[in-house]
């Protein structure tokens, strides 16, 4: 293979600009549209890094077909170095952010053996019981409040309630690990982080390590007097008499708050705004909510997708759907624009909760990296949404909602509702 680059795309399609993620969803789509078209993967060029390391750019797999076949290959699409950032980050971020997520085999299967055999058939029942209660709790709360933000009082409540319970944290913590999992997963929102990088760097090590410091706290709590909890049950999971060390358990526990409630979140409060915006799809949906609700859920992951891209990097020379890539190109998979796909999805701009077959990769492709909380989130959004809709069927958005700045998450930080 020869050492020369592909030429950088620049302009309205730079997903290097903060720019383009500025765009409205229909003109992203629109650009993500045009990227698929291209005759080989787009490459980016940011030119520089905000960690004043050199920077050698990287390709964005926009079709479906690459990010499933790259996530069936993680021994050459590897996550080692960094699956959440574009660029390398320094080595300090590894303490507090070096989750499996960021791993590749053995070291991820090992962690995910691990925490795998805490999620035991009695936990996973206890799981369904807190998220029915916490459903139940929630609608009461915004019945009687009527018209309100539902990010606030609403979807970032649901996921963030069931995973503390899950974890045995108390309620005296919630504001806590709520506000730090939203600076962790800021993005570029000048609302939510600084603008200066160093400044911004410094809030989410902050972030991580009073999370990291919250759980190791609890870990040494349980180990001493057991609950019936996921603490206590990652604290004493064993196989082959290998545990989790204090480090992994924080990682771990970073990663869980993190993924598994922004990405719920998101999901939930999009799924306002597509019943809103798509009044057709809400009547299909009330007319038969029990056997129609499953289906809607996976349209609307594909619709919204609500982690954008993970990054892979490449371990050596290769050629896959016949482009050739070399051994230390970063590759983003494109999650959200896989998603749309012409070639695998028909009519993939409309919003049908009838969709079937619906491959998506709202939770990543098959492979070791799928979501390992991809079932708890599908029954966070069935539950939410089977209460919200039998007991208040009008609920709609009251006005447009206030997306978060970010490339990696597609989110919604307020939304205004109502509820008649």
């Amino acid at each position: 293979m020869t050492d020369v680059r592909p030429r950088p795309v620049t302009g309205d399609l730079d997903l290097s600009q903060d720019a383009f993620w500025a765009l409205t969803p229909a003109a992203r789509h629109a650009a993500y549209a045009r990227l698929r078209a291209m005759a080989a993967p787009p490459y980016f060029n940011p030119r520089y890094s905000p960690f004043g390391v050199p920077e050698r750019g990287y390709y964005a797999l926009a079709r479906h077909a690459d990010v499933a076949e790259a996530s069936r290959n993680p021994a050459v699409f590897s996550s080692a170095a960094g699956a959440t950032s574009i660029f390398d980050l320094p080595v300090e971020f590894s303490e507090y952010f070096g989750s499996m997520i960021n791993m590749d085999d053995p070291r991820h299967a090992r962690l995910r053996r691990i925490v795998s055999r805490a999620f035991t058939p009695k936990m996973i029942r206890k799981f369904e019981q807190n998220v029915r209660r916490t459903v139940t709790g929630i609608a009461d709360d915004l019945l009687a409040a009527g018209p309100c933000d539902f990010v606030q009082e609403v979807s970032a409540r649901l996921p963030l309630q069931v995973i503390c319970e899950m974890m045995g944290i108390g309620d005296e913590h919630y504001d806590m690990v709520l506000r730090n999992t939203s600076t962790i997963l800021s993005g570029t929102d000048p609302e939510l982080n600084s603008q200066d990088v160093n400044e911004a760097l410094t809030r989410i090590l902050t972030a991580g390590g009073e999370l990291a410091a919250l759980v190791t706290e609890l870990a040494e709590r349980r180990q001493a007097e057991p609950s019936d909890d996921l603490v206590s049950a990652l604290t004493s999971a064993n196989i082959d008499g290998e545990q989790l060390t204090a480090a992994e358990l924080a990682s771990f526990f970073i990663l869980l708050v993190a993924a598994g409630t922004e990405t719920t979140r998101n999901a939930i409060s999009h799924a306002l705004v597509l019943l809103t915006e798509h009044p057709d799809q809400r009547a299909l949906l009330l007319a038969d909510l029990e056997g129609r609700l499953g289906p809607a859920v996976e349209e609307i992951v594909r619709y919204v997708s609500p982690v954008i891209w993970m990054r892979r990097t490449v371990t050596q020379d290769t050629v896959m759907n016949g482009h050739a890539y070399r051994a230390g190109d970063k590759v983003l998979l494109m999650f959200q624009a896989a998603n749309r796909d012409e070639s695998v999805f028909a009519d993939p701009h409309r919003f049908d909760i009838t969709r079937s077959p619906n491959p998506h990769v709202g939770f990543g492709s098959a492979g070791p990296h799928f979501c390992l909380g991809a079932h708890l989130a599908r029954r966070e959004i069935t539950a939410i949404w089977r209460e919200l809709l039998t007991r208040a069927p009008r609920i709609r958005a009251a006005a447009d909602p206030d997306y978060l700045q970010s490339s990696f998450i597609n989110g919604i930080k307020r939304l205004p509702c109502s509820i008649d």
